[in-house]
């Protein structure tokens, strides 16, 4: 059987580490794939702006790439990692729309109070809030997690969440979205990352308790959970032989790219998904079967 284009871009892939979070797509061989040329745009978030947070790389930025194909202006939040976010921003206004970036960190409340003024300022509305912007630190013991280390991948995690959403609520209508990127391991767990999935799980009660509290304004919350997608954060989390071979466990014996994933956040950000809220989109290549 022939193979595909992602398990080809699978194959390639060699061992390779970062040493800083939340990682560069530049420095990763091969690069992920952001942009499916097979996904072909129809306008079903034409005229909306959108605020992806960790927009520069990844996951965020295929979402970023997504939306500006279906006709969404977007605005990207993300840490300091400049040239990931030009060439996303490059991307994103290659299909016609308005593209701008903001580096900014988040886990600091004030920070995400300033930056949706900005996106306001900006572009005059925000319709789709992405909260995706993540970290995770590896622990193998549990007596290891510092104080300091809880704290901060909390603060970036969850607690962040929390922040963008209070300042970003009062300025979205009926029909506008929340989506927040979840993880397999709020389902199966991680020995090894227990604060990240802690964190996790917190932002799973988070998007269905919130949905419920909103559904009368109209704005639906839902969540994507993604399993081993090929991004920058892995090969700044975990050491270059388990790079090598991560995603390989699943039951499709490969990592996901991160064009596989962004079209969960179209459906849920569109007219599609009007009767949704409160759920979580399971992209994870079988990883875990969700109950």
């Amino acid at each position: 059987m022939a193979k595909d284009k992602f398990e080809e871009i699978d194959e390639q892939v060699e061992p390779q580490e970062q040493s800083q979070q939340p990682g560069s797509e530049e420095q990763m061989n091969p690069e992920p794939i952001y942009d499916d040329k097979d996904y072909k745009g129809s306008g079903k978030l034409e005229g909306k702006v959108a605020l992806i947070t960790g927009g520069d790389s990844g996951i965020g930025r295929a979402v970023a790439v997504a939306y500006a194909k279906e006709g969404a202006h977007v605005a990207i939040a993300y840490l300091d990692e400049h040239e990931d976010a030009d060439k996303t921003i490059k991307a994103v206004e290659s299909y016609g729309v308005k593209g701008a970036k903001f580096a900014t960190d988040i886990s600091d409340v004030e920070n995400c109070n300033q930056l949706i003024v900005d996106v306001i300022s900006e572009f005059g509305q925000l319709n789709i809030l992405v909260n995706n912007a993540g970290k995770q630190f590896p622990q193998d013991d549990f007596l290891a997690i510092s104080p300091d280390q809880l704290m901060e991948t909390f603060s970036t995690n969850i607690f962040s969440m929390f922040y963008l959403t209070q300042a970003a609520v009062p300025h979205l209508q009926k029909g506008d979205s929340i989506i927040n990127t979840s993880s397999v391991t709020a389902y199966r767990g991680s020995p090894e990352l227990i604060d990240y999935s802690s964190t996790k799980g917190a932002i799973t009660s988070f998007t269905r308790s919130l949905s419920a509290n909103i559904a009368e304004q109209g704005i639906r919350v839902n969540s994507v959970a993604p399993g081993p997608i090929w991004t920058p954060l892995i090969p700044a989390t975990f050491g270059a032989e388990k790079v090598g071979k991560h995603g390989g466990e699943t039951p499709m014996e490969r990592r996901g790219q991160p064009s596989e994933v962004a079209p969960a956040y179209v459906y849920l950000a569109s007219k599609d998904s009007t009767y949704v809220t409160g759920q979580a989109i399971h992209i994870n290549g079988g990883d875990f079967i969700s109950s």
